[in-house]
């Protein structure tokens, strides 16, 4: 059983670009694909109903495009996350390859849902975002770094600086993101506890 927490500082790969502003959850991951038991295998349902006709033929749509493959880093436009609250769309972006939202601003619920995953969503300003999607859309090799501790986002040779909520941003650097690890990492604290306690104590 691992019980070590997963501190997250640092993450590096290629992005793709989603464009458009209130993308709500229900299209991040339609409601009839959430009727699972675990997480597992949602990946293959993010963004479904705009990647795929009633035929199920792809359209056009940077999740089916072959040189996005791959990449972890999702750079977005405006009040990306809205509508519901379902845990369901990060877990779906997460299970794709995910490790990073960029975009110039989310939904709370969303944002917190993220960060609860170990997935930093980094908000930057208008322009900045369309000149980090250009480059990706330019060239999808381009290698892109954030930097949490530092504040930075390396996107080719340019750097964007980012402020995040103290609290997500301590959560993640921290490891306490992950409230399963942490639970794990205190169970000998736990079982003391839970052994000080009559009516757990003396039900055996």
């Amino acid at each position: 059983m691992n019980t070590e927490k997963t501190k997250i500082d640092r993450i590096s790969g290629t992005g793709i670009v989603v464009r458009g502003n209130d993308i709500d959850t229900d299209q991040i991951i339609p409601a009839r694909f959430m009727k699972v038991v675990t997480f597992d295998g949602l990946g293959e349902y993010a963004f479904y109903d705009v990647r795929y006709d009633e035929s199920r033929n792809k359209k056009d749509h940077p999740f089916n495009d072959p040189k996005y493959a791959g990449a972890s880093v999702l750079v977005v436009n405006s009040n990306f996350g809205c509508g519901s609250s379902r845990e369901h769309a990060p877990q779906a972006l997460a299970k794709s390859g995910i490790r990073a939202v960029v975009g110039e601003s989310f939904a709370e619920i969303f944002a917190g849902n993220c960060t609860a995953m170990g997935v930093p969503t980094i908000a930057l300003g208008p322009e900045k975002i369309q000149e980090i999607m250009k480059k990706i859309e330019d060239d999808p090799s381009l290698q892109i770094a954030l930097d949490l501790p530092a504040g930075v986002l390396t996107v080719g040779s340019e750097e964007y600086s980012f402020t995040l909520p103290p609290a997500y941003r301590n959560a993640l650097m921290a490891g306490t993101w992950d409230s399963t690890s942490v639970l794990l990492s205190n169970l000998d604290a736990i079982e003391k506890t839970a052994g000080s306690l009559p009516y757990v104590s003396n039900f055996s």
